[in-house]
């Protein structure tokens, strides 16, 4: 069965027959969409049965797609290739679950419903397609895919200053896209299939890219002759994810487009678009250019240093509740790019593992805010207090969601993050990749993020009861809040309690991720 097409495509489908229903059945597209969401979970529950814990590539769907005969470079081929594994698994089931979250959280859209719903099935798609499509140019297509719905919900459905951070956001991605064609074109014209040995067949299979004995002799980025270039390709790259990730410097955009977006979006944005910078770089940047790699690696842990430090101080100089969770997302997208760095088994793994839990905290951290925004129209932090008298389980989801993303032991939070520095203190002595005092600095993160979140339950939840905003009533959690938040948290407590349920999947990626790396990179030379 082609589970992973039917993940991408019964969205995308769904979508365009919504385009033909009239705009006045405006009841119809939500129901539509929360629809889709559930097969969609139904399908992954499928695919939980039928995926085999052994390291490998599962689930696989082959086709060809383009094939092109150039007289002067040969052949040119590019497939329809999906599939799911250790790495790809775990995000695309944190998608179908978000996705559904983020349509229930859309309920109340009243704007050019069709519209708003039909992005959001195109949007759902494209992430998808983008975890799992494992020929680059297959990959681009559903990456790019995925910029206009984004670009037309942050400005259309977003805040006051909605087309100041759609527009940004735009270019910022379209940077990154831009650096990472540069470098897929230099791929084409330096791979070749090994499945021809008659003529050279270009290909943009990841697959074949990952092993350097497929690059023509002389190429542009042929690592026997042509180490600078590959260099290059590395940076570019690298750069394209890591505008996505966000890492700091490029991480601007991020903090404009959640305060504009509406609560759904920046659910979305923080728990699967940000991911997919982590995953383009666990996927692409070093097993491709494994010697980029190492040769990068201080400038690589070091960003992920200053992501953490930065992100958190800026998180607890913030005013503006959504514009907090915003930087803290930018301070633990840190630590990914610090696991990654240390290129250890337990450094992959934590960096997955926390890819996944940021998705589900994060997510619940944002419906958080849009819970409150909904009631008083205000996310200026010093305009709230005592709402724990007032909010008695609202209060209990805060509490969850916050300690969870501090890294409170119990909480998914609490694995990632330790996972992460046991590997990046491990760099040292296994690699040489992490220097020592890079991960001591880094845990200075924890104590700021202890340091905004308790500042922030402090302000807004304790103390006598005050409210500086116009609003009806200040009530409690509704029946369809309860729906979105309640299974965050449970993920959140059971991912903490019991994380063998994802390591399961996670570990084997991590091994060969490490074994294949060390093999191509350790000894490259660059």
């Amino acid at each position: 069965m082609p589970y992973i097409s039917f993940l991408i495509f019964i969205p995308i489908v769904t979508a365009l027959v919504a385009l033909l229903i009239p705009a006045r059945y405006t009841r119809v597209f939500p129901w539509l969409t929360v629809g889709v969401n559930i097969l969609q979970v139904f399908i992954f529950i499928l695919m939980v049965i039928h995926f085999k814990v052994d390291g490998s590539l599962q689930l696989i769907e082959k086709h060809s797609w383009i094939t092109l005969s150039l007289s002067s470079w040969g052949q040119l081929q590019a497939e329809y290739l999906v599939a799911v594994d250790g790495l790809s698994f775990p995000l695309v089931g944190l998608s179908v679950v978000i996705m559904l979250i983020a349509t229930l959280s859309s309920w109340h859209v009243s704007k050019s419903r069709k519209g708003y719903f039909a992005l959001l099935l195109i949007l759902n798609g494209a992430i998808i397609g983008s975890f799992c499509a494992l020929d680059f140019l297959l990959f681009y297509v559903f990456f790019e895919f995925m910029l206009l719905p984004m670009f037309f919900l942050i400005g259309i459905w977003g805040g006051p200053k909605r087309e100041y951070a759609s527009i940004k956001f735009f270019l910022y991605t379209l940077l990154g896209s831009i650096f990472i064609l540069i470098v897929m074109i230099g791929l084409y014209l330096s791979v070749q299939s090994p499945e021809n040995s008659t003529e050279v067949v270009h290909t943009f299979n990841v697959l074949y890219m990952q092993n350097l004995e497929n690059f023509i002799p002389g190429s542009v980025l042929d690592a026997t002759t042509t180490g600078s270039w590959r260099l290059w390709a590395f940076v570019l790259l690298f750069i394209g994810f890591a505008i996505k990730l966000p890492a700091v410097p490029f991480h601007t955009w991020l903090p404009d487009a959640h305060v504009e977006a509406p609560t759904a979006i920046s659910v979305v944005l923080a728990a699967l678009l940000l991911k997919i910078g982590g995953y383009g770089i666990l996927r692409f940047v070093y097993p491709v250019f494994p010697d980029g790699a190492v040769y990068f690696s201080d400038w690589v842990a070091g960003m992920g240093v200053v992501s953490i430090i930065y992100g958190a101080l800026n998180a607890l100089a913030s005013k503006d509740l959504k514009r907090l969770i915003a930087y803290s997302s930018v301070s633990h997208m840190g630590f990914v790019l610090l696991g990654i760095a240390s290129a250890t088994t337990e450094g992959i793994a934590g960096a997955v593992y926390q890819m996944v839990s940021h998705g589900i905290i994060s997510a619940m951290l944002f419906l958080i805010a849009g819970v409150l925004y909904d009631r008083t129209h205000d996310r200026i932090i010093e305009n709230y207090s005592g709402l724990a008298s007032q909010m008695k389980h609202y209060t209990a989801f805060v509490l969850i969601a916050f300690f969870a993303s501090l890294g409170l032991p119990g909480f998914s939070g609490f694995i990632g993050e330790v996972l992460i520095f046991f590997g990046a203190f491990q760099s040292q002595s296994l690699n040489n990749l992490v220097q020592m005092w890079m991960p001591i600095v880094a845990t200075l993160g924890l104590l700021l993020g202890a340091a905004y979140y308790l500042w922030t339950i402090q302000r807004m939840f304790f103390g006598p009861f005050a409210v500086r905003a116009n609003f009806a009533e200040l009530n409690d959690l509704t029946t369809r809040e309860y729906a979105m938040l309640l299974p965050l948290a449970i993920m959140a407590l059971l991912f903490g309690i019991l994380p063998q349920i994802l390591l399961d999947y996670i570990n084997p990626f991590a091994e060969s991720f490490t074994s294949m790396w060390f093999s191509l990179g350790i000894n490259a030379n660059p």
